[in-house]
């Protein structure tokens, strides 16, 4: 039980509330209700195969970054608990899966299946080479609305420019948590010649823009709502998320980021859910 539970650490398992309620929310729109029981199957599977390949990925390509910081040295691969060779396995196999799962979608969903696993990948290596690594990750998550959009309809035409708005939401909320996050490896990442905002501009610029990207993602929601009618319930929804983030903000400041912690994951999975259950009520509002 203690191996299970290290793979599950690995891909911090317990964290898919970050993206999978906003792919659930992308499938929700597009079908205009719940989608087919098949089609909402293989789109959480979708999800939790590309997160998974995507984290263990994360995990083995920083694998001797993460020995050196004391922050991360407890890690499962730096740590031995697993294998450079198992993690490897599990990204190879979790690619697999996601590929097939988005195959057995629709033809546009499998052809995107390769392109979409490059930018889930490849946001390991962006922090080697410039600093706007936060909105490739933003991106990345940005990737599950669109995704389940296309899981469902099967195309992209003029109808998609909600979601669009959605995934601008997750991309400035996730970059915005990151640039928040990122600010506890500051001296670290100087030192080894990693990029980041807080490494490049400081950390009180990180935070300031960490605040002006959550202004866009509340700015990207009050779009989604109006252009898709939502009820008044969504409404409420997004204001508890605005409080939320005010919230996220006032618990880190450049001289105390002790309540980071908070701040990323308890914050940040309570926003998730919010807005995934706002979605649904406003549309039956």
């Amino acid at each position: 039980m203690s191996r299970i539970a290290d793979y599950f650490s690995l891909v911090r398992f317990s964290h898919s509330v970050f993206a999978l309620p906003f792919a659930l929310c992308g499938a929700w729109l597009a079908a205009g209700g719940p989608p087919a029981l098949r089609t909402l199957g293989l789109v959480v599977s979708c999800a939790v195969a590309a997160r998974t390949a995507a984290l263990s990925f994360n995990r083995l390509a920083d694998a001797e970054l993460d020995a050196r910081n004391p922050r991360t040295a407890a890690r499962e691969i730096p740590a031995g608990r697993i294998r450079r060779g198992a993690a490897l396995a599990l990204v190879l196999g979790s690619a697999a899966l996601f590929t097939a799962g988005a195959i057995l979608l629709n033809p546009l969903a499998g052809a995107l299946a390769l392109p979409v696993l490059a930018v889930l990948l490849g946001y390991s290596l962006m922090k080697r080479v410039h600093w706007s690594a936060h909105l490739v990750l933003g991106l990345a998550l940005a990737l599950a609305p669109l995704g389940a959009w296309i899981a469902v309809r099967g195309s992209i035409d003029a109808s998609v420019a909600p979601v669009l708005w959605l995934a601008a939401a997750v991309l400035t909320w996730v970059a915005g948590f990151d640039l928040i996050y990122a600010c506890q490896d500051v001296e670290f990442d100087r030192r080894t010649g990693l990029h980041s905002v807080p490494a490049r501009f400081g950390i009180p610029a990180a935070l300031a823009t960490a605040r002006a990207c959550h202004v866009l993602t509340i700015a990207a929601f009050a779009l989604l709502g109006w252009m898709m009618g939502l009820g008044w319930l969504y409404w409420l929804g997004v204001a508890v998320v605005a409080g939320l983030l005010v919230y996220e903000h006032s618990l880190v400041s450049p001289g105390d980021l002790s309540r980071l912690d908070v701040a990323f994951f308890n914050v940040n999975g309570y926003i998730a859910v919010i807005l995934f259950l706002s979605v649904i009520a406003g549309r039956l509002a």
